[in-house]
Parts: C-alpha cells; structure tokens; sequence
C-alpha cells in the first residue's frame, strides 16, 4: 500500500485543479485522480476584474441566452442577385462600402487602396490610377463599414454602387444581408488589392453577365437555403471560410435545375455554368451573408456579452457586442497572419489581417470548426491535430453549442458558438481566424493563406462598456 493510501485510508481519490504536477505524483502512488484544467483569470487591472465581475449575473446570462436564441432562430434564404444600389438601405451613387471597422483613405491599407482604385475605375469616376487615388482623396466619397449597412465583403470587402451584390432575407426575423459576387480563385483579384486591366476585365463580366444571369436564375427559385447547406459542409470536409469545396459543390446543385429552367442562351449558359462550377470558394460569397443575417438578428439585445461581429480593415481589427446596440465597434491593432505562402512571397510581403470573412468564426464555423476540415492544412499549415485541438479550445470561450453545426470528429457534438467577451478575457483564449494574405501594396493580390487571431484589446474594450451599461 502506497504511503499516502496508508495516511488518508484505501478508497482515496482525488480531484486535482491546475497544474499536472501534483495529478501525476499522486497516480504514480496509486491513487485514482482526475485532473481539470485551469488557470487564474488573466486580468490586467482591478477596474477590469471590477467589470469582469458585474457581467457574470442572471440577467447577462438571460440576454445572451436571448441573443443565441434568436441566431438559431434565424432562417436566411439567397433571394436574388442585384444592384447594390437598389438594395441596400442609405446606398448612394458616391458610397463605398468596406471590410472592418471605420477608417478614413489617408490610414487605410496598400490593398484596400488598391481595391478602391480598382472601384473608382470601374464606376467611371475616374480613368487612370493616378486619376482615382485623387479622386479617393477629394473628400466625394463616403466611406463606411460593410458591416454598418447589413453587408460584408472579403479581404478588402469593397462593395460600390454598380457592383451587384448577393441579396439574403431573414424570414424569421425580416433583416436583410448582402455580400459581393466573387470573382473567382485567381491571385490578381479586386477583393485582394489588383486593378489592372485584366482584373477589371474579369470585374465588368463578373457584374455584367454572370450577375444579370443569377438574377434571372434566382427568379425561379423560393430562395435558397445556405443555412443548410452550411450545415452539410461541415460533414464533408468544409469549414466553410477557407474550405469551401463541398458548399459550392451544394450550392452548385441547387442551381443547376434553375439554369436549365431559365432557358438560357447557350454560350451564356456554359460561360455562367463554367465559372460558378470551377470556382471552390464561391460558397464563402453566400455563407458570409446568411450567417451575418442571423446575426445581425442578434444583435441589439440589452446586457448581453455575445459578439455579433469580427472584422479588420488592414489597419484595425474591429468587434461589435449584441448588448452595446447600434454601430459600436470595439478595436485593437490587426495581426500577422501566420500561414504558407506562394512561391517567391514571405510574411515580410504580408499586408496585416484584413476582411469581413471572420463573420464565419463569430457565427461558429471558419476556425470554430477546424476539427470538420483536417484537409485545410494543405491550405493554412499546420496539421490535421491541430484542427482538432483548436476546435476543441473554442468551446471554452463560447456560450453554447449549436446542434446544426455539429463536428463529425467530436462525436457530432453541436458546434462552439456565441463568442463571449466575458470568457476571451478571463481565459486569454482568442478566436482563431482562418484567412487569405494579400499582399502589403497595392496592385500585387492574393499571396498565401493562413491562421490568426484578434487582439485582446477589442474584447477588453468591450467588457469595460458593457459593465457601464449594466
């Protein structure tokens, strides 16, 4: 008998909190431990602590219980492909909408400037760069966040007037949701900073053909359900931000039927077909506005700590609370991105973290559910553990589990969903973001791919104001 059955008697078992350390002495003498990890809150000051406090109380609980309740809720269809300016609220002919949180032209990024001549020329306000970057300067445009207008759009997320936009309704809760039409996997892309001739050659047709075709398309339908269809995706193989080839292939036979009944010209109907059907991450085009729709049907409830929004411009990484109601961004300094990169570019190459696409992680898919694509490694690094790992993580700063996300290699256990601010800071664990890298200027594109994560500032920013609001 060991020395410490002897001390305390033979039917001993203990519960050990923290540290290994003490679990392992105590098994190597025999004796049953179970082991729960934890660490003291990581809190920087008493004022946090102070607010940190305040925001664990029934009534929290209940509104974030609410605020969750209505995202499950939420039944967002793809009902039409439009112009932006016909559809989204306050659009005007001199509008140009964002990725992240406000910023004005003079502090945006090498690629978000980049993306914003590209626009400049395609609306027709001006007719060289040198042009355009003036024109960006005289004060004409009204800058503003995708996300302040119901909209989001990847990396540089740039949406103006002309341009066509996915249309997303909410039939439970009414709200409506747009993104932008995808142009496509090449690495010289609008969204990623390029804006030469070749790529607003492709931009035009982009929302020229393809954009009045899906309309016509769409006509025939009862709306498309994404929800769904993102739900599919995560058992085979997506995680449906940088892994989007089982949602596109869904998407894709869902409008098959609706080409043919169209009765399209058949030039027209090959060209549209090829390019939606060779194009693996169209899906991200839909699944960042149906998720965003069910959030935004989130947001606004009084006292609650879930996050309705991840964003970063470039410059600033940016997160909107449902309980701090409106357009109030919390913000820190974007990060690296830490990821692989195509041939002849590094991380020094590297624009910081940008885009709108992180609203997938804000409503438990992107990097929440790693564990449903081990392939993706191939994609961002690392390997396929480490999905599981991290999927495993994200369930310790979340406020419940969403049975329709659920991850196959967890036994079908319902997703990590609902980012609580609350959580983030007293653990430290941050969402992990999966994302593209465009380069740092203008002109260059798409370079590599990758994983990062928000800073602690933005969720400590809003623990403060929400315990002011309580």
């Amino acid at each position: 008998m060991s020395f410490a059955n002897q001390f305390f008697g033979p039917d001993i078992k203990a519960i050990n909190i923290g540290t290994d350390i003490f679990s392992k002495s105590m098994s190597a003498q025999g004796v049953e431990t179970l082991n729960v990890e934890w660490t003291p809150p990581l809190i920087k000051n008493d004022e946090m602590l102070a607010a940190l406090k305040k925001l664990y109380s029934e009534e929290v609980e209940k509104a974030n219980q609410t605020a969750l309740n209505r995202f499950f809720e939420a039944e967002p269809l793809l009902i039409d492909v439009a112009k932006a300016i016909d559809v989204i609220p306050n659009m005007t002919p001199y509008t140009i909408l964002h990725a992240g949180p406000p910023i004005e032209w003079e502090n945006m990024c090498g690629p978000m400037k980049g993306a914003i001549i590209g626009l400049i020329l395609f609306e027709g306000f001006a007719k060289t760069p040198d042009e355009a970057v003036k024109f960006a300067e005289s004060g004409r445009i009204n800058f503003a966040p995708c996300h302040d207008y119901g909209a989001v759009g990847p990396m540089a997320g740039v949406i103006s007037a002309s341009m066509y936009v996915h249309v997303f309704k909410n039939m439970k809760h009414g709200n409506l949701s747009f993104s932008p039409l995808t142009e496509g996997s090449r690495a010289k892309v609008l969204r990623f900073g390029a804006y030469d001739d070749e790529v607003l050659e492709n931009f035009r047709w982009i929302h020229g053909e393809l954009a009045e075709t899906l309309h016509r398309v769409l006509v025939n339908s009862n709306g498309l359900d994404v929800r769904s269809m993102i739900s599919q995706a995560l058992h085979m193989g997506d995680e449906c931000h940088n892994r989007n080839k089982a949602g596109s292939g869904l998407f894709m036979k869902e409008l098959f039927p609706l080409f043919v009944k169209a009765k399209l010209d058949e030039d027209v109907f090959l060209r549209v077909l090829n390019n939606v059907n060779t194009n693996d991450h169209y899906f991200l085009s839909l699944s960042m506005p149906a998720l965003k729709s069910c959030l935004d049907a989130a947001h606004g409830v009084k006292n609650s700590t879930i996050v309705t929004a991840l964003s970063r411009n470039g410059v600033e990484f940016g997160i909107r609370v449902s309980g701090c109601e409106g357009n109030t961004w919390f913000t820190g300094p974007s990060q690296i991105v830490n990821g692989l990169y195509l041939p002849g570019f590094s991380k020094e190459d590297a624009n910081l973290d940008m885009g709108d696409s992180a609203i997938t992680e804000t409503g438990g898919v992107g990097g929440m559910a790693l564990s449903s694509a081990p392939a993706i490694v191939q994609f961002v690094g690392g390997n396929s553990a480490d999905c599981l790992a991290i999927t495993k993580k994200m369930y310790e700063i979340t406020f419940a589990e969403n049975s329709s996300f659920s991850m196959p290699y967890l036994d079908f256990r319902g997703g990590p969903c609902g980012i609580d601010i609350r959580k983030v800071v007293e653990t430290g664990i941050l969402p992990v973001i999966t994302t593209g890298i465009a380069h740092k200027n203008a002109g260059v594109g798409f370079i590599g791919a990758g994983i990062t994560n928000p800073p602690i500032d933005c969720f400590e920013k809003a623990i403060l104001e929400s315990a002011k609001r309580i």
